[in-house]
């Protein structure tokens, strides 16, 4: 190590030690994590209890679709978190604030520069009054003059500016993970809706083709009934007219159909052309177990956007500290030592060696009120920020009890399509009997099939609801996604 190098050490060290010595207080409040909400439930006063959903039950076994048991959906998800762009965003959002926090804690320790240099330079003697020695006129001397060395500063960071800078850049940090994680939640949350919407609408398909092929064999039954003369134009007209309403119903589903795999495409990271959504089905996607669900004072420590509000009250605080000491005074202290000399071998001698420590005061005096006012507005902005926190919380518990009530209807409208189609099919029945034995017409026959396919379509929209209301409610009550990763 070099003598200069060595200098410059010891000086960091001193003002180092001096700085320690030196701090003494931190200003401005300091953060206290909000209590967790009393009330011990979501649903309002007469809202019924979904069947799919527990309080406070055991969580599922990894990622949270794990619950619907498909292997399909899983493999989709997982593509999902790998090839997003919307993932690469937030995580590259995350390492610029884990950036800046770098660098405030950086500005806040030591700053210690080297520098180096030669320089060219002439003397102007004339200007001290030296023009001659005796009868010998002085000329100006043209001289090289090499330099090297360093200087360290650091501010003593009186009354806490810098600890309270550093802890805000440190809690906007947090809120970042938790805005990724809730970045994560969600696109998890739609793959998953995405699914259900084709394997609704394959269920849809599928219905319309049955009514068709029933339509075509009450063509069918019409075209032998008139071969024996007893059939009516009535019946021929209604019987084609009926399969024709039935078929204009595909392409409406089957435009759907292809809209829901070109927006899966989308969230997994690819165009429609390179990338084919899988042929889901309900049938495959069944919820094995109830969903678990927090518990109020459970879910503002788990849900990621409630967390990232928490983190963006506690940075709101620590900037309210940064304001106040602006306010106080501030010591910074500064070291230097150079080495300069005229001919470079000489440059390290003790000759050649040039220090100065100081240490200098700065304090606020007159700002026309300029810094008291920027500590209300910091003041002001942490009462917005908790107003947010407590609005997102709420906003965070009116979801969960929406989905709970949703799944508590969806639970009622299956149960009612069940009983309906039950009464239509046994209507349908006694139609096609009573038609078969002459006591009745073709015309009561098709209306008794139509209620029957109607109610079977609304039943299957019914359940594909269902799973979907189901995803919302894994959402909204913060569903881990982690165990996906690993």
């Amino acid at each position: 190590m070099s003598l200069t190098t060595k200098r410059l050490t010891a000086l960091a060290v001193s003002v180092s030690l001096s700085a320690v010595a030196g701090a003494c207080t931190t200003v401005g409040p300091n953060f206290a994590q909000p209590s967790a909400p009393g009330t011990a439930t979501y649903s309002a006063k007469g809202d019924l209890a979904p069947v799919e959903a527990r309080l406070d039950a055991a969580p599922v076994a990894g990622p949270w679709w794990n619950a619907f048991g498909s292997p399909a959906l899983d493999a989709t998800i997982r593509q999902a978190l790998a090839d997003s762009p919307t993932l690469a965003e937030a995580d590259a959002t995350l390492r610029q604030s884990q950036s800046a926090l770098a660098q405030a804690r950086g500005a806040a320790g030591p700053q210690v520069d080297a520098t180096a240099g030669v320089n060219r330079e002439r003397a102007n003697l004339q200007a001290f009054g030296f023009t001659s020695f005796g009868d010998l006129k002085l000329e100006n001397p043209t001289f090289s003059l090499y330099s090297v060395g360093g200087s360290v500063g650091y501010d003593l960071d009186l009354f806490g500016g810098e600890k309270r800078r550093i802890e805000g850049a440190a809690a906007r940090v947090e809120a970042q993970a938790r805005r990724s994680d809730a970045a994560y939640l969600t696109l998890t949350a739609n793959v998953a809706l995405q699914a259900l919407t084709i394997a609704t609408l394959n269920a849809q398909i599928e219905a319309v083709n049955q009514m068709i092929a029933a339509d075509q064999a009450n063509i069918d039954l019409v075209h032998k009934a008139n071969a024996l003369g007893g059939s009516t134009a009535t019946a021929r007209v209604s019987a084609q007219s009926q399969l024709e309403q039935d078929r204009a119903l595909l392409p409406p589903l089957e435009g759907q159909l292809a809209a829901a795999r070109h927006a899966l495409a989308l969230l997994v990271g690819h165009a429609p052309a390179d990338w084919t959504a899988p042929d889901f089905t309900l049938a495959d996607l069944t919820l094995a177990a109830p969903v678990p669900v927090a518990l109020p004072s459970a879910l503002v420590r788990k849900r990621p956007d409630i967390l990232a509000a928490e983190a963006e009250l506690h940075a709101a605080t620590a900037d309210i500290g940064v304001a106040t000491a602006d306010l106080y005074p501030d010591l910074k202290l500064t070291a230097s030592l150079t080495q300069g000399a005229l001919k470079p071998q000489d440059i390290f001698s003790y000759d050649a060696t040039a220090w100065n420590v100081g240490a200098g005061l700065t304090a606020p005096i007159f700002n026309g009120g300029a810094l008291k006012a920027r500590r209300q507005q910091a003041r002001e902005a942490a009462v917005a920020s908790s107003a947010r926190y407590q609005q997102t919380v709420l906003t965070a518990f009116a979801q969960v009890a929406d989905a709970l009530s949703a799944l508590a209807a969806d639970d009622a409208a299956i149960a009612a399509y069940g009983r309906s189609e039950t009464q239509a099919g046994e209507s349908l029945r006694l139609a096609r009997i009573a038609y078969d034995k002459g006591g009745g017409t073709l015309l009561e026959v098709l209306d008794a099939q139509r209620r029957v396919h109607e109610i079977q379509a609304s039943r299957v929209r019914a359940q594909g609801q269902r799973l979907a209301d189901a995803v919302r409610l894994f959402a909204a009550s913060g569903a881990d996604w982690r165990s996906a990763a690993t």
